[in-house]
C-alpha cells in the first residue's frame, strides 16, 4: 500500500503546483492530502482507482483551504510550471503567457483544464475526482478553453455570445 500511495506523489505535486501557483503552498497541499489519505485509508475501496481517490482528497482539501481563508488562489508566477520547451525565445514567451492565462482562470475552470490537459484524466475520472456531473466537466472545460483563447489573444474580457 505504501508503494501505491508513494507513486502518486509526483502527480499530486504537479497538480498542486499548477493549482496553487506557489511551490510552498503546493507542498503544504500535498502534505495535507497525504495526511488525510493515510488517516482515511480504511475508506479506500480495494480495486478502485487510487489516483482518482487521492485527487478527490486534494480537491476537497484545496476547496476547504479556499473557504477557510476566504482568499482567491495565488496567481501563478512565470516559473510556476516546469514545462519542457524548445530553446527558442518565442516558445518561452508563449509558455509564460499560457501559465499566466491559466493562473487568471477561476479555479473551477483551472481544475478541469489541468486534470484533463496536464494529468491526462478522462472526463469521467475528472467528474469523479471533483464530485460533479459529467456534463459540468464538459461545460467547464469548454468555457475554460474559451477563456484561455480570449486571454491568449490579448482580450481582457470574454465576449458573450447570444444563442438563439
Amino acid at each position: 500500500m505504501d508503494a501505491i500511495i508513494t507513486e502518486q506523489i509526483p502527480r499530486l505535486r504537479r497538480y498542486a503546483r499548477a493549482l496553487t501557483g506557489d511551490r510552498f503552498a503546493a507542498d503544504d497541499l500535498v502534505q495535507d492530502t497525504l495526511e488525510r489519505a493515510w488517516a482515511k485509508l480504511h475508506m479506500w475501496r480495494r480495486g478502485s482507482d487510487m489516483r482518482a481517490w487521492m485527487f478527490s482528497i486534494m480537491h476537497n482539501t484545496f476547496i476547504n483551504h479556499i473557504r477557510k481563508n476566504r482568499l482567491d488562489t495565488v496567481s501563478m508566477s512565470d516559473d510556476a510550471l516546469e514545462v519542457p520547451t524548445r530553446a527558442t525565445q518565442e516558445d518561452f514567451l508563449q509558455m509564460r503567457d499560457l501559465a499566466s492565462a491559466i493562473g487568471k482562470l477561476p479555479y473551477e475552470y483551472r481544475e478541469v483544464i489541468l486534470l484533463i490537459g496536464l494529468e491526462q484524466m478522462s472526463y469521467e475520472e475528472v467528474a469523479q475526482v471533483l464530485g460533479i456531473p459529467l456534463g459540468t466537466v464538459m461545460s467547464r472545460l469548454s468555457r475554460g478553453r474559451e477563456r484561455l483563447r480570449t486571454l491568449m489573444a490579448g482580450e481582457n474580457t470574454p465576449v458573450l455570445r447570444r444563442v438563439k
